[in-house]
């Protein structure tokens, strides 16, 4: 192997190591950011829910209805249940039946 293709080589392994080590931690970032949230039912207004707008529907910004009891989006752990809703809702770590679009 001559010495152009032995640098090429260690070239190429040292980007993709770079590649690698970036990418990991970008994923660990991601884990981290939603570790200390949860998923909190019925409490995104109409399109800004992060995901699960039950049947019909993809997912993130997909709900059709205000507080959709089948769409959920992250908030704080711990204030999913305490967050102030309108008309007496209250926010759920389940999926609930109220508040779906006809």
């Amino acid at each position: 192997m001559s010495k152009a293709t032995k640098t090429v080589l260690s070239g190429a392994v040292l980007a993709g190591a770079v590649a690698a080590a970036v990418a990991g931690v970008n994923l660990a970032g991601v884990s981290d950011a939603h570790a200390a949230n949860e998923k909190c039912y019925g409490v995104s207004l109409a399109g800004e829910n992060d995901c699960a707008a039950g049947p019909g529907t993809t997912c993130q910004g997909t709900s059709t209805v205000d507080y959709q009891g089948n769409a959920w989006t992250y908030v704080p752990e711990g204030t999913c249940a305490s967050m102030e809703l309108p008309g007496d809702r209250m926010g759920s770590l389940e999926a609930l039946d109220r508040d779906l679009p006809a």
